[in-house]
């Protein structure tokens, strides 16, 4: 069954696996886009290793775009790594011009000239706003994007600025624009939340923290299993910058929702994150005292360590041909 997602992005299923920073490699992307999917490359991916090199961020860039075509012959997409002066954004994009790749991931800014070089080389553009909202979604079709992201305050990572939940925005999002097809992110991890937000009007599901406890994941093996284990209830929540952030428990986690509740700035608590470093520490390196774990409130369904394919195949089980 096609829909607008699948023709646009020349896959069969209408689903996009989010693309979080550190854990989202060639391995996984490759796994996501052969299921069906549209796997996209994230911030450092495959890397263990941190760099503040424009220049080596662009080209271990390169290498995984490469290397994912060395495993998977579908589409896959990459995110462009959208900072307000574009200082490491244009270098990507040319890579992602240089390399043939069939989509990006755009979070937050509409410029119109990244828009227009991607357009010239027939690049699908996915837009992705940290917060949804009717005005930016008008802006974004009438810029030229082929697919809007709607994401609710369930998602992980850093979570939209307004607390409006996912089957709010969605068809919030849906009625605002006249032909652009709409995505849900947030907090979808079973066939029940994907029915949803179909029936709300979306046309496709983006997540990303269903895509963690797989086999070709590289979180690490402790990881997995505690989210597995764990429900929404578990999770902690606390402010930082820009807006909110959650993390399953760990001594970090806490003490940032500790620095929150004692009155602690924003920049004072981002300060103690240490931004995606600290997520590399808990997440890809497995030590979740140091680090922390983020994930949506929507991992209460995993109850198990499955393959990308058994995963794609369990939420798109209604677009599936018998």
């Amino acid at each position: 069954m096609n829909n607008r997602i699948t023709e646009i992005l020349g896959i069969e299923y209408p689903i996009i696996q989010g693309p979080m920073a550190w854990l989202t490699n060639a391995e996984l992307v490759a796994a996501v886009s052969d299921a069906g999917g549209l796997g996209v490359l994230g911030p450092n991916a495959g890397q263990t290793t941190v760099t503040k090199s424009i220049e080596e961020t662009a080209e271990r860039m390169r290498r995984e775009i490469k290397k994912t075509k060395e495993l998977t012959d579908k589409p896959f997409a990459v995110t462009l790594i959208v900072d307000y002066d574009l200082s490491f954004t244009s270098p990507i994009l040319q890579i992602v011009i240089e390399e043939g790749v069939k989509a990006v991931l755009i979070n937050g800014i509409l410029d119109e000239n990244i828009f227009k070089q991607l357009k010239e080389h027939n690049i699908k553009i996915i837009f992705r706003p940290q917060t949804p909202s009717i005005a930016d979604a008008q802006a974004a079709e009438k810029m030229g994007a082929d697919i809007y992201v709607a994401t609710g305050f369930d998602e992980g990572g850093t979570v939209p600025d307004r607390v409006i939940g996912t089957f709010t925005v969605v068809p919030m999002i849906v009625d605002a624009v006249q032909d652009m097809p709409v995505m849900a992110a947030g907090g979808i991890a079973d066939v029940r939340g994907v029915r949803a937000a179909f029936a709300l009007g979306a046309e496709g599901v983006f997540a990303g923290s269903r895509f963690i406890p797989v086999t070709e994941s590289p979180a690490a093996e402790n990881v997995k299993q505690l989210i597995v284990d764990s429900t929404a209830e578990d999770l902690l929540l606390f402010r930082t910058v820009p807006s909110y952030y959650r993390s399953l428990p760990g001594k970090l986690a806490k003490k940032l929702v500790e620095m929150d509740q004692l009155g602690a700035s924003r920049e004072e608590i981002a300060q103690k994150m240490n931004g995606t470093r600290n997520m590399k520490v808990g997440m890809l390196e497995g030590d979740t005292e140091e680090g922390y774990v983020s994930v949506g409130t929507g991992i209460t369904p995993i109850k198990k360590i499955q393959s990308v394919e058994e995963v794609v195949l369990e939420l798109m089980q209604d677009f599936v041909e018998n």
